[in-house]
């Protein structure tokens, strides 16, 4: 087994994913006046592709042990990229959307078998650990990557080639798969269709209430009635995960309390940090009046930082210890949020933005390599995709409903305001809520006291 190429092959397919979530952040406002979006419609371009993500990771993790691992790569790879293609032609909202959506799913089949390939062909230890600190690194590198490579492409050709350049990679990944990867053996079992289709609407009809909200209110019945369909389809989807034979998300992972912590704690961090992104991108092009391309370099002091401070994590790990690591890094992530919040229209770049990306990039390196470890450490052989699938899980449904409910709270007492000081409002309400989020899970992180023990397999 060429654990080199194996390696090389996971950590592309996760570029490529990163890369399309950053390429459309910088774009965001070119659709918007391309498209005829909405102001809270636009929520939808990242939504549509988080929610389809993580809905359906859990089934996709299951087929994965069932079916095999790189049969479903191969297919979570085509699927992906003929959406990107459709995303590319797209001529309405509508059609944008309905793409997003199919792309999230192909996404949704093809994480869970990178992580999961990453489990079962690196051993637990030293060599699982470099492979997970480059995973999560790898994300760094991408994101710099794709803001810049989106503002670019946005201003200077179209944010639809942007989309495009997943085919040439599609297409080279799904041969590499198929030359390098070796199949899984494969398992017998059942599918929890009924799971996936209840995690899905219910997390889907929750996300629509916080964005309808926005224009109806909260008093319209359509918010209501969706928001109470959503919270009883994730009830009814629990009863069933405890019913079912072969469950797509064991309960027996969250038996351990860390494990669990780590979960929610993933999910309140990226609610933080999907805001961070959509509101600061749109910050930059409509109050400081930067140009697409400008807009992604002005990122470069997070995603930079970022993608140094994760490559360092196994050697601050072995210092310091992954619970004080992991609790730093969430410390200094809340300090740069709460200093960005502050952010107003005369204020300038540098000292208001920039300075508190660098914090934010650094948090953020240090954060989620401890969380991606935390989320699969301890977990046997036969829970590798599920286990895999919950990590991806909690990280789109963290992005889809924390944007969501963070859209809903930035239009609080904004209707008076109009152009630049709405914006302004926005920007500033979504990021204090986002720094709330921050604290909540640097407090789960400190209570649960997540570090030795469920890392201890995981350390350099």
């Amino acid at each position: 087994m060429n654990k080199r190429a194996i390696l090389a092959i996971i950590l592309v397919n996760y570029v490529m994913i990163v890369l399309d979530t950053s390429v459309v952040l910088t774009g965001l406002p070119k659709i918007h006046l391309e498209l005829g979006f909405s102001d809270s419609g636009l929520a939808w371009v990242q939504s549509a592709y988080t929610l389809t993500f993580g809905g359906f990771l859990l089934l996709a993790a299951r087929a994965g042990d069932i079916i095999g691992r790189r049969r479903m790569l191969v297919a979570g790879l085509a699927l992906f990229t003929l959406a990107s293609l459709a995303i590319g032609a797209a001529m309405s909202p509508a059609w944008l959307v309905v793409a997003r959506a199919v792309q999230g799913l192909g996404a949704a089949i093809l994480a869970p078998s990178t992580l999961a390939l990453l489990q079962t062909s690196f051993a637990e230890g030293a060599e699982r650990t470099h492979a997970v600190s480059l995973y999560s690194a790898t994300a760094g590198i991408a994101a710099s990557v794709g803001l810049v490579l989106g503002g670019v492409l946005a201003e200077w050709m179209s944010w639809r080639v942007g989309f495009l350049v997943n085919l040439p990679i599609g297409v080279a990944m799904i041969w590499a798969a198929r030359r390098y990867i070796p199949e899984s053996p494969r398992s017998s079992g059942a599918f929890d269709v009924a799971g996936a289709l209840a995690s899905t609407t219910g997390m889907s009809a929750l996300v629509y209430a916080f964005i309808r909200s926005v224009s109806a209110g909260w008093g319209d019945a359509l918010t209501q009635g969706t928001l109470v369909a959503g919270l009883l389809l994730l009830a009814a989807f629990i009863v069933n995960e405890r019913r079912a034979a072969q469950p797509i998300m064991p309960l027996r992972l969250f038996a351990n309390r860390q494990r669990a912590s780590a979960y929610a704690a993933r999910m309140l961090f990226l609610g933080a940090m999907i805001g961070f992104f959509f509101f600061t991108t749109q910050y930059l092009q409509t109050v400081l009046n930067y140009p697409p391309s400008l807009t992604g370099m002005a990122f470069l002091p997070m995603t930079m930082v970022n993608f140094a401070v994760a490559l360092q994590v196994p050697h601050l790990t072995r210092r310091f210890g992954n619970a004080r690591l992991l609790a730093f890094g969430l410390a200094v992530c809340l300090a740069g949020m709460v200093w960005l919040s502050r952010v107003s229209p005369q204020d300038g770049y540098w000292l208001a933005v920039a300075l508190p990306m660098v914090l934010i990039g650094a948090g953020q390196g240090m954060t989620l390599s401890p969380l991606t470890a935390a989320g699969i450490a301890g977990v046997s052989a036969q829970d590798a995709g599920a286990a895999a699938g919950v990590v991806n899980v909690a990280h789109q449904l963290g992005n889809s409903l924390g944007l969501a409910v963070l859209v809903s709270l930035a239009a609080i007492g904004a209707h008076e305001l109009h152009g630049a000081a709405l914006l302004a409002h926005r920007v500033t309400t979504a990021l204090t809520a986002s720094s709330v989020m921050l604290v909540l899970a640097l407090l789960l992180m400190v209570r649960q006291g997540l570090g030795q023990r469920v890392l201890s397999g995981v350390r350099p």
